[in-house]
């Protein structure tokens, strides 16, 4: 129960180290120390509070707050192509962004800066915390399946995760180097 508390504390601050400790909790659930459902249900649910507060952050301060996020080069073309996306893709891209570190920090900020209508924003906001969430859970679960050790699964897991995020990274990173060419 401990552990559950815990990883609902980490998911619903923003910029805590939630993929870690999902991880780990989905380790244990493959060692019968945890419900996979209920890691994943706890870490959607923190996630969510998490968009939730993001969002409102972002209605409240608008795009000032943006712009103060993105003064620097890369952070600005994260902001400019998330807010792009945003604008073309909506639902599509404020899911996807979560997969991305940061993202659903940004998408979330972003969501409410562009002064998303909650009603919009908070059944996208859950599905991608969900969707994010089972996945993550999921891979410390298989890693804990598949190697006995507690610690080397949960390090084989998140490097799982870190080699599956590696292209998506790179892809984001091309698309920021576009914005930035474009606007230099």
């Amino acid at each position: 129960m401990t552990a559950l508390l815990v990883l609902f504390v980490v998911a619903a601050v923003p910029l805590a180290p939630t993929e870690a400790v999902l991880i780990g909790c989905g380790v244990l659930a493959a060692a019968g120390e945890l419900s996979l459902g209920s890691v994943i249900l706890v870490a959607s649910l923190g996630c969510f509070v998490a968009d939730l507060v993001n969002f409102g952050v972002g209605r409240s301060a608008g795009m000032r707050a943006m712009r103060r996020f993105g003064r620097r080069g890369g952070s600005r073309a994260v902001v400019e192509w998330t807010a792009g996306q945003l604008a073309r893709r909506g639902e599509s891209i404020l899911v996807a962004v979560r997969f991305i570190p940061g993202g659903g920090l940004v998408g979330a900020l972003l969501a409410g800066a562009l002064k998303w209508p909650w009603r919009r924003f908070v059944p996208v906001s859950f599905v991608g915390s969900s969707l994010w969430s089972g996945y993550t859970a999921v891979l410390g679960y298989f890693g804990g399946q598949i190697i006995s050790d507690p610690l080397l699964a949960a390090a084989v897991s998140f490097g799982v995760a870190t080699v599956i995020s590696v292209p998506i990274g790179m892809a984001v990173k091309s698309a920021q180097r576009r914005v930035i060419s474009a606007s230099a």
